[in-house]
């Protein structure tokens, strides 16, 4: 179920995953936010459809160690955001 305070929305290129290599797969492009939404410490991560009311996938968030690596945790509302790293690993590989 989806929880807490959208703090950033970044809209992904429309090519925004390499294709799988080994059961994983990685960021393509450049995802950032120029201003943050809300002020306030990651949790987590979703990847929503335009609409933002479906969540295809959601998963871990942090500065290393997590399945979307990103620049700060600790968000400022309009302060500019970015992932600087991103994988996602198949159970089944």
């Amino acid at each position: 179920a989806r929880s807490g305070t959208i703090l950033a929305t970044v809209n992904l290129p429309s090519d925004w995953a390499s294709a799988s290599s080994g059961g994983i797969k990685s960021f393509l492009g450049t995802w950032t936010d120029a201003a943050a939404d809300a002020t306030g410490t990651a949790g987590h991560y979703e990847i929503m459809d335009s609409t933002l009311t479906t969540c295809h996938q959601q998963g871990s968030v942090g500065t290393s160690g997590a399945d979307m690596i990103v620049d700060s945790v600790a968000f400022t509302a309009g302060q500019t955001f970015n992932v600087t790293g991103y994988s996602i690993t198949d159970g089944n590989a």
